[in-house]
């Protein structure tokens, strides 16, 4: 009786933790280059009460046995790297990779990070920046005397200065690629960091080795699909219950025992 309690515990917890990743979802859903986390579920061991395949006597088999289950956990939560929807915004700092690839930045320690938001600004030295001020990699620095930048689908960036009619080459964005781009570490700040699992990234030209081709203008929108979640989360919501009321139904009959003794 007491392993129905625990095994109803478990389920009530693995649910909780998915309600955990769809409100996270939901969260973000305006979130520049956003990936959905998905929940991964596996079943514990089992008690082995009756061998299948244990033989009856001397000729004949077991067809089955008696094999109880323990419960579930989460054995892992995986970023979904699809596509989110184009948001076009007219603005020239704005670029969105279209297909696989990272824009690489450039972290406060040096280290190298990985991101999908290409909501790029300029900061007072001249530098391309994310929101949160950390540059490019490799670094564009556009001149004070810029006009109109242009940014093309191979990563090629130039400008037209007062100077000049004739554009200014100011040096090329490249992508990072990844074998395994859900072993990545989310830091939070739409930023990712390498990992071993994730394998190490190759710096690739936009649109070449199957890393996607550099859209300026434009802005990748997060992958979360609102009805989606929507029906996930009541989906979680009702296990939740069903396993609320397994422990319930548990209780009531250590109740009766209880109180038949």
């Amino acid at each position: 009786m007491h392993s129905a309690l625990w095994v109803s515990k478990t389920g009530m917890a693995a649910q909780d933790t998915k309600m955990t990743a769809i409100s996270n979802n939901l969260a973000n859903v305006n979130t520049v280059g956003f990936k959905r986390d998905r929940v991964v579920f596996e079943d514990l061991f089992y008690s082995i009460q009756r061998q299948p395949g244990s033989l009856v006597d001397q000729v004949n088999q077991l067809p089955t046995g008696v094999q109880l289950g323990s419960g579930v956990r989460v054995v892992g939560t995986q970023k979904v790297f699809t596509q989110g929807n184009t948001q076009n915004t007219n603005q020239e700092l704005d670029l969105a990779v279209m297909g696989q690839g990272f824009f690489q930045i450039e972290n406060t320690d040096g280290q190298i990070m990985y991101s999908r938001n290409g909501q790029f600004h300029v900061n007072s030295e001249g530098l391309m920046v994310n929101s949160q001020g950390l540059p490019l990699e490799p670094q564009i620095q556009i001149p004070e005397n810029a006009l109109s930048i242009s940014v093309g689908v191979d990563g090629t960036v130039s400008a037209t200065t007062t100077d000049s009619n004739d554009p200014e080459d100011l040096g090329q964005i490249t992508l990072a690629k990844f074998i395994n781009p859900a072993g990545l570490e989310a830091i939070g700040g739409n930023l990712f960091r390498e990992t071993a699992a994730s394998g190490q990234a190759d710096e690739l030209t936009a649109g070449e080795d199957g890393v996607g081709h550099i859209k300026q203008g434009a802005l990748e929108g997060a992958n979360v699909q609102v009805v989606e979640e929507m029906v996930d989360m009541i989906t979680t919501q009702r296990a939740y219950e069903m396993n609320a009321k397994v422990v319930s139904a548990a209780d009531d009959m250590l109740k009766f025992v209880a109180q038949s003794l």
